[in-house]
Formats: C-alpha cells, structure tokens, sequence
C-alpha cells in the first residue's frame, strides 16, 4: 500500500517507520528541512528499549514527489491541520482514506472541509514516541490504536476494520469503534489531566502523581471536561480521572508531547485541548476556570518564547 503521512515529527515519524517496516511503500512530508534531509539521505534513527535500527524511508517537502496515495496519515499539529488537509486532498488516490491521529478537538471537523467525511477515519493511539533531533527519535511507548469512520455508514465501517486488519498485520495493534467521538473524547480526557500541568511545571508524566495538590489540579480540569462532555450527550469513561492518573504512571518518564512543545519553543495544541473545553463550557452556560487558566498560562508562556 502507498502511504503519506502528513506531519513527520515524532509519532508521524514513527508510524511510517513501523509501515515502512511492513513491506508498505511509505513517504514522509515535513516542512522541517532538516529533518526531512536526514532521514532521505542516511534513513530514520528509531530507539527502542535501550536499541537503535535505522529505517529507511523516503522523505520530502515537496508534496508533488509523492504522486497519489491509497491512505494518507495527517500527524500534524492542531494548528497545521487546515493546511495539511489541503495537502491530503491533493495525494489522495481514487479509493483512498484520511486518518487523522493528532490530539485534541476539532480536527476531524476541518479535515472535512475538505475531504469528504466518509473518506476520513478518526482515532487515537497509545503509542508514544520523542523527537530527539533531526532524523532521531525514541519510540517511548507500546500501546493500542483505535480507529473509526468520521461519518458513520456501512462502507465507511467496512473500510475502517480493513485498515484496522491492515495496521495489526503491520505490527500496530488496531481496534475500531462505531462511536468514535467518545473514543476521542477520552483520549482528550487524558490530554486535559496531564499535558498543560506538565508544560507549565517542566515535570514528566509520572510526577503528576507526586503531590496531592498537582493530583487535584489535574482532577479538577478533567473533572471540568467531563462536564461539558456529559451536557454534549457524549459518553465518556466515569472512571476518567483514575484513568489519566493511570496513564500518567504508566508513561511516568515521558515529556508529554506539549511539553516537548514548550521545551523547544514551539506552538503548543492548547486551544485544541484546554481551550476547547473553555469554549466549549461557555456556549452551554459551564463553568471551567480550572481550564481556563492552564489556557491563560500556557498562551501566555508561548507568546513570550
């Protein structure tokens, strides 16, 4: 199968190592030269468990190199996603399916501005990956992937269990969902509990756990989220806030991927996270100062890099 992944930082760049590992015919797309140039010229350097393999996979910033592909993988940043589904409009083949992994709210909703949302599979993963520089990245956690179609239908269904059959046979555990808004809403649960607390303070995931006080931090925005879920008619887990608290132990040394982000100086996801319940909460009469003001302080510390 040809496939583009839109987005090569860490988890884009890990997706298309692991497929390209399975005998697909993978390209990367990145604005990031360098990067790009690494991995075209001397391959991917994927750690593991204390091991490095290299992958070698084909790596542009010209989307015209890649030609028409049968599933296209928008990895980007929330604030990329519009001109990455513009870019996947114009790589997709007759037949051929968008996915969309990234975190946060709202992606599903641009990509189909674009693409018809028969043709868009939604999903989160549990995999976790770190860009250590150009060409270079840690693949820092195993988990499942869920996916489901966007807008729901027989064939739309039928086409995501085969890409679901087709990632498990590549070596990423896939599962679909009829109901793929709850499953995003979960995973944003998870980015709600631990991702702003671990940029603002600079710890990892695990020490999170470390005091009562950031516990209840984290408990309260996830609290505040389930809320809006709840008056939105979307079902989300009622165990969510032990299930972040979990998530959080068992990716106790990782930098969450907006941490990564205020490390580097780069734009976070925030107003597709955080932001989202703040606005969210406000169109229903909700209350959710806790979101707000991790919203505040990250906006605030991004502007000021």
């Amino acid at each position: 199968m040809k496939i583009a992944v839109a987005g090569a930082g860490a988890m884009g760049s890990l997706f298309g190592a692991l497929l390209t590992e399975a005998g697909n015919d993978v390209w990367l797309y990145d604005v990031w030269p360098e990067h790009v140039h690494t991995v075209a010229e001397h391959g991917l350097s994927v750690e593991h468990e204390g091991r490095t393999r290299i992958v070698q996979i084909k790596a542009t910033t010209e989307p015209k190199e890649i030609g028409q592909a049968d599933l296209v993988i928008i990895f980007v940043k929330s604030t990329q996603t519009k001109p990455a589904a513009e870019t996947a409009r114009r790589l997709l083949g007759n037949d051929a399916m968008v996915m969309t992994l990234q975190n946060g709210m709202g992606n599903a909703d641009i990509i189909s501005e674009f693409i018809e949302p028969v043709k868009i599979l939604v999903g989160t993963t549990s995999h976790g990956a770190t860009m250590i520089g150009p060409g270079n990245i840690r693949h820092a956690g195993v988990g499942p992937t869920t996916i489901g179609v966007w807008a729901k239908s027989k064939e739309g269904a039928d086409r995501a269990r085969q890409f679901a059959d087709f990632f498990t046979q590549a070596g990423i555990e896939t599962e679909t969902v009829d109901d793929v808004h709850s499953v995003v809403w979960n995973k944003l649960l998870i980015n709600i509990g631990i991702n702003a607390i671990t940029a603002l303070s600079g710890i990892k995931n695990g020490q999170i756990l470390d005091l009562e006080i950031t516990r209840e931090l984290s408990r309260a925005a996830v609290e505040e989220a389930m809320n809006v879920a709840l008056a939105q008619n979307v079902r989300v887990r009622g165990d969510a806030v032990n299930h972040v608290f979990k998530v959080a132990e068992t990716t106790a040394v990782n930098r969450s991927s907006m941490g990564q982000d205020v490390d580097n100086k780069r734009q976070t996801e925030i107003e597709a996270i955080n932001g989202f319940i703040v606005r969210e909460a406000k169109k229903l009469g909700l209350e959710a100062p806790v979101n707000q003001t991790l919203t505040a302080l990250v906006e605030t510390l991004q502007y000021h890099y």
